[in-house]
């Protein structure tokens, strides 16, 4: 049986002639279902370039890409944009809320493009879920960083997507409010999810069951269940 997701020999090239970047160079991954992975790597190494082509916001230049059997590379926008509404659930580091709506109308956005039929009392069941059931009429922009965080996860979850890509949820919040969001990812990857989360930082990295590495484009599975402090320069 093929994996959830499957990349193989994934390039992704900016630019023409001698003004090209090639973010990535010949990735092959394989994610199984109710994975918890992270990707580390320095700035610039092709960690968001990756989570894009992944969640189908962006193509790759060369290279396989299945996604549950679906030969992403022969979509077409429709259907690409199906599979991010319907498969994927994205969490940005800068949270992406809509400053001047309310929290609940924040976290019911998505269901204005879907075609599941999710019953809107869910988002107040999912902010209730993640301690907001005080906070459904407040405008976004009154909220804490850790607060607008947990929106943006109730966001992401309101289709019940197979898959959540997290890029740096943690990068704009405190150690604490950092390590309450992880409990957060931790428990919806016991409940079945899988997530897939871009960090620099090791400790977050650590956290997670499964880690790969990326430099240069490319990427190497971290065998050892811990990573050292200090791997990168960042």
């Amino acid at each position: 049986m093929m994996s959830l997701i499957c990349l193989k020999e994934i390039t992704k090239v900016y630019g023409k002639n001698n003004n090209e970047v090639r973010a990535l160079n010949g990735v092959t991954l394989h994610i199984e279902s109710g994975e918890m992975t992270a990707i580390i790597g320095p700035s610039g190494s092709g960690k968001t370039t990756l989570l894009n082509i992944i969640g189908c916001v962006d193509q790759a230049t060369t290279g396989e890409y299945w996604l549950n059997n679906v030969y992403v590379p022969d979509c077409g926008q429709k259907e690409k944009a199906k599979l991010r509404n319907e498969r994927f659930g994205f969490i940005v580091q800068d949270f992406a809320l809509v400053e001047r709506y309310s929290v609940i109308k924040n976290v019911l956005l998505p269901l204005t493009y879907s075609s599941k039929k999710i019953p809107k009392s869910r988002a107040a069941e999912l902010l209730d879920m993640l301690g907001l059931s005080d906070k459904h009429k407040t405008l976004a922009s009154d909220l804490s960083g850790g607060q607008r965080q947990r929106v943006a996860i109730a966001r992401a979850l309101i289709n019940d997507p197979d898959i959540i890509l997290a890029d740096e949820p943690t990068g704009a919040l405190d150690v604490k409010t950092g390590n309450e969001v992880m409990e957060i990812f931790e428990q919806l990857n016991r409940e079945g999810k899988t997530i897939i989360m871009i960090t620099h930082n090791y400790e977050i990295a650590n956290r997670c069951k499964r880690t790969i590495m990326i430099e240069d484009g490319r990427t190497e599975e971290k065998k050892s269940t811990k990573i050292a402090c200090g791997v990168f320069r960042l």
